[in-house]
């Protein structure tokens, strides 16, 4: 057998067509990723992505947006603070081109359904708590493009009385030893049973504290906080008729590093679970945000958001719970999301509620029985005008 010897000049020459190779392999997968997405209007684009993943055909939908010329928006299921409706149904009532199901909720058969489980802010206004230090989205909207921050954050109401400040929950089921704010998004009245009191407040002074009543109607131009069991003598003690008080978020980041200031002054938040990419990396917090490890491992329906390195956002669905689609763990997604350019995301709720809605269609294959979930809110995508 004849050897043949490699001189520097081979090696250089190897060297140089192995890069040109793999340069074209590079163009062509970026190519692969660019071919899949179909502009519908300006600033979105869509694709239907079909994928063995771990041994898995899974079915998913992606919407990339440019959001200079797209707004984001959340809306609440029906404009109140509790009820259920469906992705398509929100979406079509406020003209949205595009809209995707959004964040977990209390999802039964009484009053309280449609209850956000986690941060929820609408045009400034609270919707419903985080403690858990959970990740949440952060939207703001200017007159030429929507900004976007992907954060692990504290959500909380409180009101200060003088120099006291009180940890309260906001338009939710009251439970025992309980203090909950009702506003007039929650509805006309507080569903509350007589055991407690009732506290009214109009124009930032108390009107009137009410014991054992319930169900008190809600002021259009304030508020009412019912208050429950061992905390009832706190109030009547601190709150009577004329007192002056003040409600107000607060907000901290669950984060290493100081709190960012986009909790604060976005227009709408909405919290999901778990962090799925932070800077870049795969980073899925899911102990840190009282989660389950099987949750973020079993395969399951995905919705998920993320910021891409080249200033668009993305919003993906994934099927699952049948044969046409085995649905996804989150170290998949993650992994699937980075190599699509993604730099921060996060995980919304999914399984049945996993919902995409474009273009007056619901493009994906929801997984309940029934067909498309009712849910709690929605980010719908709507388009801005051009110049």
């Amino acid at each position: 057998m004849q050897h043949q010897t490699f001189t520097p000049t081979h090696s250089r020459f190897v060297r140089s067509a192995f890069l040109v190779l793999l340069c074209a392999l590079c163009s062509f997968v970026v190519q692969v990723h660019a071919q899949e997405f179909k502009t519908l209007k300006p600033g979105v684009e869509y694709a239907e992505v079909t994928k063995e993943i771990s041994g898995l055909k899974v079915n998913m939908n992606l919407l990339r947006l440019d959001l200079t010329k797209v707004r984001l928006d959340v809306h609440h299921a029906m404009d109140a603070a509790i009820g259920t409706e469906k992705t398509s149904s929100i979406a079509t009532r406020h003209g949205a081109f595009a809209a995707i199901n959004a964040g977990f909720f209390r999802l039964d058969n009484s009053i309280w359904a449609g209850i956000p489980a986690g941060a929820l802010k609408i045009d400034h206004e609270i919707y419903g708590e985080s403690k858990n230090g959970r990740t949440a989205l952060e939207i703001l909207n200017t007159n030429i493009e929507t900004l976007v921050t992907i954060e692990r954050v504290n959500m909380t109401c409180v009101l200060e009385v003088g120099d006291k400040v009180f940890s309260v929950g906001i338009n939710r089921e009251r439970l025992k030893d309980d203090v909950v704010i009702y506003t007039r998004f929650f509805g006309r009245t507080t569903l509350t049973n007589p055991d407690g009191i009732e506290i009214v407040v109009m124009k930032n002074k108390v009107f009137g504290v009410f014991k054992s009543v319930g169900s008190t109607k809600i002021p259009d131009d304030g508020y009412v906080i019912s208050v429950s069991g061992k905390r009832v003598n706190e109030f009547l003690e601190t709150l009577k008729t004329g007192s002056s008080l003040r409600k107000r978020a607060e907000y901290s980041s669950a984060q290493d590093g100081p709190a960012l200031n986009a909790m604060s002054i976005s227009h709408d938040v909405v919290g999901g679970v778990p962090q799925l990419l932070r800077g870049g990396k795969i980073e899925i917090t899911w102990e840190q945000e009282k989660t389950t490890k099987s949750f973020v491992e079993t395969r399951h329906p995905r919705t998920a958001v993320a910021k891409l390195k080249d200033g668009k956002f993305l919003m993906i669905t994934v099927d699952g719970r049948s044969e046409a689609s085995g649905g996804i763990g989150l170290q998949d997604l993650a992994e699937y999301l980075l190599s699509l350019g993604a730099t921060d995301a996060m995980n919304l709720d999914g399984g049945g509620s996993t919902t995409m809605f474009v273009d007056g269609t619901v493009v994906n294959r929801p997984s309940d029985k029934e067909g498309e979930r009712k849910v709690s809110d929605a980010i719908l995508v709507t388009l801005r005008k051009q110049k």
